[in-house]
């Protein structure tokens, strides 16, 4: 599989995890969608507030003490996290921070023994973003029954990572959103005005739309009251338009738009 498209699909299966910004259904919905990335156990995210200041957001997965190792990281052991450096000195980058993947030689021994050998957790990734004066910091697990993550794994999550950490970012910086609201009238707000959906169409937008939010094109058809003929040109119309050529392709825009609003 070509690069592109490899990270394509990766960026595609997070989808779900993007429309939840804003819902209860959110941490679920994340740890759903790494788990069709790379097959991730757990994931946690911290807010890092000042260099003495940390807080779990997110817990979510199979590690039974989840909620006990966010709390004991949040009161303590942030400050032992040997990722810290990194993070710290990229405060001033607007930029999704890559962190090094796990080796036990990088932990001091009460840390090793805690977050690792007694939770039974085997292999870790991470990513982090700074939003002005808050750093959000996502930790990807894998427990003893699943393994280590495989190079495979590896680059998918490394492909999502700055995506998902815009999306962990945009959830936890907005207002819940009320939980019987309108997808589509969420990803219109999201989407609909901005680069290089503005350049559409109304109606090739109203298709695209309808794609992001998961119908099918028979479903589009039915609900705009149009043929599916006609359903199939305007998709293949807002394709051309922006340079693609797949659903997958379609998918990786919108996370890329959501990424740089993240940011914002």
């Amino acid at each position: 599989m070509k690069a592109g498209a490899f990270r394509d699909r990766a960026i595609s299966d997070i989808t779900p995890a993007v429309l939840a910004i804003g819902r209860s259904s959110f941490p679920q919905a994340l740890i759903g969608a790494l788990r069709q990335v790379a097959d991730v156990g757990h994931c946690m995210v911290f807010s890092l507030a000042g260099e003495r200041q940390a807080d779990c957001l997110l817990d979510a997965g199979n590690i039974p003490i989840g909620r006990d190792l966010g709390a004991a990281y949040s009161g303590h052991f942030h400050l032992s996290d040997p990722n810290r450096d990194a993070i710290f000195e990229a405060q001033a980058d607007a930029a999704p921070i890559l962190l090094p993947n796990f080796a036990r030689r990088m932990y001091s021994d009460s840390y090793r023994k805690i977050f690792f050998e007694d939770s039974g957790i085997v292999d870790k990734c991470a990513t982090a973003i700074w939003l002005e004066d808050t750093c959000f910091y996502v930790n990807f697990y894998r427990i003893t029954s699943q393994g280590r993550f495989t190079r495979d794994e590896i680059r998918r999550l490394m492909a999502v990572a700055p995506a998902v950490s815009a999306a962990v970012a945009r959830h936890f910086q907005q207002e819940p959103a009320a939980e019987d609201g309108d997808p589509l009238q969420r990803l219109k707000a999201l989407f609909a005005g901005a680069a290089p959906f503005a350049a559409l169409t109304g109606r090739e937008k109203e298709v695209c739309l309808r794609i992001l939010s998961g119908l099918t094109s028979e479903a589009i058809a039915a609900e705009l009251g149009i043929s599916l003929h006609s359903a199939l040109t305007y998709r293949k119309r807002a394709y051309d338009r922006l340079g693609i050529s797949s659903q997958n392709e379609l998918f990786a825009i919108a996370l890329r738009l959501m990424a740089s609003r993240g940011l914002n």
